[in-house]
């Protein structure tokens, strides 16, 4: 896709969100597996559903532009998703292992919120307010997201992996 105007910058952005929510689908359930912490695994498959209808939103904006809603290879979470994977093959305490999955899922957010703050921007800045309405309600779950983690990670689940053994 050539990049000749910031509809287009917009359209590829999309696009890389698009591929980088349905990847997040499929790692989350393996995060919530891996959770020792029912809080967390909770967490996980609440943000789950939260993110099938991320999708959902996305393919309303595709909609709304008249484009067909694909994906594009999202390199950032590809890597972020594989680090996750490494740690969670990694052989820590049970607390350990859940303070490893709150960063690494907190990579994926703050990912995720730069990515909509993005196209958010983009999209008024274009003239379509309807879109970035959408964009914004998935941007404040995001961020709503990251600090729920947030508050997990200093609530117990740091805490117990600084005294484990």
């Amino acid at each position: 896709m050539e990049l000749n105007s910031l509809r287009d910058l917009y359209i590829a952005e999309l696009r890389d969100l698009y591929d980088a929510e349905n990847r997040i689908i499929k790692a989350l359930p393996k995060m919530a597996e891996a959770a020792n912490s029912p809080d967390l695994r909770n967490a996980f498959e609440e943000h789950l559903e939260q993110t099938r209808g991320h999708v959902n939103r996305l393919e309303q904006v595709f909609e709304k532009l008249d484009e067909t809603a694909k994906g594009q290879k999202c390199k950032g979470i590809i890597g972020i998703i594989d680090e996750a994977e490494d740690l969670m093959d990694e052989d820590a305490s049970p607390a350990v292992c859940d303070a490893a999955l709150i960063a690494s899922a907190q990579r994926v957010e703050h990912y995720e919120i730069a990515a909509y703050g993005t196209v958010r921007t983009f999209a008024r800045r274009l003239g379509y307010e309807d879109q970035a309405r959408l964009l914004a309600q998935t941007l404040q779950e995001e961020g709503a997201t990251d600090k729920k983690l947030t508050s997990l990670a200093e609530s117990y689940i740091n805490e117990s992996a600084k005294t484990a053994r």
